[in-house]
């Protein structure tokens, strides 16, 4: 007998509904929790995503698996021209199969059609690997404009857009 191979289930990137916002504040606690502390300015977004995020103008995309989300990553709108990429989270067990660049992607292209000129970010420096997604997907560093709404902040990456859409 032949062994059969692990049957993978496609993943489809989907846009916020209201039961997938326990799965947005659990997927990022996780991350936030391992590596940093859980600040006011994530509880705002992560206990109400559609008030917070999707009411005023964003979008929170999900990396869906069967019935589940394996990922998240939101695009906050800041102004009618500037979009904050944030709240990206890959559950462990996905990591490494191109999702966070999927749903980092979602959030750009999302951004870029609601007429932005800027997509910014703020991480922090001892996130390697997401400072490596970011990089691939077109954000370099850059000065903040402002101060950061995040102690853990320490890297402020950003890309531009010209009025037709480029980067």
């Amino acid at each position: 007998m032949v062994g059969l191979a692990a049957v993978s289930r496609p993943i489809t990137v989907v846009t916020f509904r209201p039961e997938l916002a326990a799965a947005f504040a659990e997927l990022n606690r996780a991350w936030i929790e391992e590596f940093f502390r859980l600040e006011a300015a994530d509880a705002k977004l992560l206990d109400d995503p559609g008030r917070a995020i999707v009411d005023p103008g964003g979008q929170v995309f999900f990396a869906i698996e069967g019935d589940h989300a394996v990922g998240t990553a939101a695009a906050i709108r800041v102004s009618p021209t500037t979009y904050e990429l944030g709240k990206m989270a890959v559950r462990p067990s996905h990591q490494g199969q191109g999702l966070g660049e999927r749903l980092g992607r979602a959030v750009i292209d999302y951004a870029r059609a609601q007429g932005a000129t800027c997509l910014y970010l703020e991480t922090n420096s001892r996130l390697a690997n997401a400072i490596r997604l970011y990089q691939r997907l077109g954000f370099a560093h850059s000065t903040p404009p402002h101060p950061s709404d995040y102690a853990r902040a320490d890297v402020y990456m950003e890309v531009r857009f010209d009025r037709k859409g480029a980067a």
